[in-house]
């Protein structure tokens, strides 16, 4: 019988000193265990030296960025000539409008010729799907991580980010809870924090750098998306929100170098083409 605080350390030590196999799995690691964690191993390592947690995700964030580093430039790489092939791809649907079947035929030939994989872009995503579940079960399930604190305003990374955009992220002197039949929904569903924010405006920059979809109604919801995972990613894990924030900066800087290099165009370059340019 092991009645006590489930911290990792204490477990491993009772299961070298006492030859107990797998004591340490009593904490629920999860179905992705072998990412779990490694993951955590990553987190408490840093820890020990810069002293914070949220420091620590920020470091594993670039470990997995450098990580995925090769497939994500021949990802970017691609996307960067689907969009300099945007009009030559309007052109196909032009002259074979009448015929869809036809349209997407020249359409891969296309792709073929010009040695693109048009599902290129989706595989960094997908990869990071089982990090981004093993880092939730680390904020979730480790007690170390609890009451983490980060950034001034956040007093636990594994709770939800403090701050709501009703009171501009603390500025005003007022609880949204308190107000009477609509304080349960701002603080709730509609509580958007300060790192949701900075989740979805990066989300959406992210969006506005791939190649816009063939199809009009498919272009809509994915210009709706970075609203739509705004609202389902607030009530996240703050230090979810810190990793998956941090982690579009990092994607963002490096498809806008590729982006560069290919000569395709980006709303980086554009915004600041805008701001630069004088009136007449």
């Amino acid at each position: 019988l092991f009645a006590g605080v489930k911290r990792a350390e204490v477990l491993k030590t009772y299961e070298a000193q006492l030859n107990l196999p797998r004591f340490v799995y009593a904490i629920d690691w999860g179905m992705f265990w072998f990412l779990t964690r490694p993951i955590f191993w990553i987190l408490e390592n840093v820890y020990g030296l810069v002293g914070s947690f949220g420091v620590a995700i920020l470091a594993l964030t670039v470990i997995v960025k450098l990580v995925m580093f090769p497939l994500a430039n021949n990802a970017y790489a691609s996307m960067s000539k689907m969009r300099n092939l945007q009009p030559k791809m309007e052109e196909i649907k032009k002259k074979f409008k009448d015929d869809p079947q036809k349209q997407q035929q020249e359409t891969m030939a296309l792709y073929q010729k010009e040695k693109i994989n048009p599902v290129a872009g989706c595989l960094p995503l997908l990869l990071q799907i089982p990090v981004f579940y093993a880092l939730y079960k680390v904020l979730t399930v480790t007690i170390e991580m609890r009451h983490q604190p980060f950034l001034g305003f956040i007093h636990d990374l594994s709770a939800r980010d403090p701050s709501v955009v009703w009171n501009l992220f603390g500025l005003i002197p007022w609880d949204p809870a308190t107000l009477p039949l609509l304080g349960g929904l701002l603080v709730g569903p509609l509580g958007i924090g300060l790192l949701a924010v900075a989740y979805g405006l990066t989300m959406w920059l992210q969006t506005a750098m791939n190649p816009p979809a063939a199809d009009p109604v498919q272009r809509q919801i994915f210009q709706f998306m970075p609203l739509v995972f705004t609202f389902i990613m607030a009530p996240f894990a703050a230090g979810l929100l810190v990793y998956w924030a941090w982690s579009n900066i990092l994607t963002i800087l490096q498809q806008y170098v590729i982006m560069h290099r290919y000569k395709a165009e980006n709303p980086i370059d554009d915004f600041i083409a805008r701001f630069k340019k004088k009136p007449a």
